[in-house]
């Protein structure tokens, strides 16, 4: 993000028409989306570490029951049961 950043200050703002490859705009969105998901992974792994201190991993936090096992080694961040995870969709 920095070294796009420092191109994107020193370029012209048009750089629509560059026959040369993706825009500096499309560019700065497209990371600027993998930093953002990456920044959700860590908060849900960061929570779902605060529930293995809490002693509460493994519970869904709406209904309170277990998580199934293979639900976890598919998400290890879950916090809805399937059912629950389901009925907000």
């Amino acid at each position: 993000m920095s070294a796009l950043r420092v191109v994107r200050e020193s370029s012209s703002d048009d750089d629509e028409h560059d026959p040369e490859g993706p825009t500096l705009s499309s560019e700065w969105s497209r990371i600027r989306g993998l930093l953002l998901e990456a920044e959700a992974q860590l908060a849900e792994t960061d929570a779902a570490s605060a529930r293995v201190e809490a002693g509460t991993y493994g519970l869904c936090q709406n209904c309170g029951r277990p998580i199934p096992p293979a639900r976890l080694e598919a998400r290890p961040a879950a916090r809805l049961c399937v059912p629950c995870a389901s009925a907000l969709t």
